[in-house]
């Protein structure tokens, strides 16, 4: 090939590289915004299903700024790969807080990561708990989405919750799926890293 027709090749080559990169960018800028609103929405109704009374969930600084400090200290917890993502407040219309949203995940469950949101009232009371990653086998860890097991978390005030093998679950503790162990151990120690931002974290 000569000098020339090389060179006639690299600008081709180059003009096709660069339309596409405008392209690719046109349409990463064209479904982004669009992605954000289906992604926020998708996260409203998960809050919305853990804390039915609240109206909005709002950020707030001083919240946000407790996480890394609690993160830290949930690593020295006997609660295993578990870490807080976000905090939110729970406001209803008036914007009158009426609790918390925590997004809280754990890395041990049978299908790797389990990250779950959390409804809180200021006192420690869970009002709900809700799925947002979870890839458990079929039959067995995703039945931890249905209502038999993840209702059990509604209504407990603890420092923390243990799993109950056959069940009979006391007052602190969550009866475990059949056959599931592992995926009902993340998803309360996920709860449990939600209940320690709240009774530790919060002021401190």
């Amino acid at each position: 090939m000569s000098k020339s027709g090389f060179m006639k090749d690299a600008v081709i080559l180059f003009a096709i590289t660069l339309i596409s990169g405008f392209l690719l960018g046109g349409v990463y800028q064209l479904t982004k915004k669009p992605i954000e609103i289906a992604t926020i929405k998708a996260n409203n109704k998960a809050y919305k299903a853990v804390f039915n009374e609240a109206e909005t969930f709002d950020p707030d600084d001083s919240l946000t700024a407790a996480v890394e400090a609690c993160n830290t200290a949930l690593a020295t917890m006997n609660y295993g790969n578990v870490a807080v993502d976000t905090v939110l407040k729970a406001n209803d219309a008036n914007k009158n807080q009426l609790g918390y949203v925590i997004v809280s995940h754990s890395n041990d469950s049978y299908g790797g990561e389990v990250k779950i949101s959390v409804g809180m009232k200021e006192d420690g009371t869970v009002t709900g708990i809700e799925f947002l990653t979870i890839s458990d086998t079929p039959g067995l860890g995703l039945k931890a989405k249905e209502p038999d097991f993840k209702n059990q978390y509604t209504g407990k005030n603890a420092e923390a919750l243990t799993v109950k093998k056959g069940g009979g679950a006391g007052e602190t503790e969550i009866n475990a799926i059949s056959g599931a162990t592992i995926t009902s151990s993340a998803v309360t120690n996920a709860v449990n890293a939600a209940l320690y931002f709240v009774h530790n974290c919060i002021n401190q």
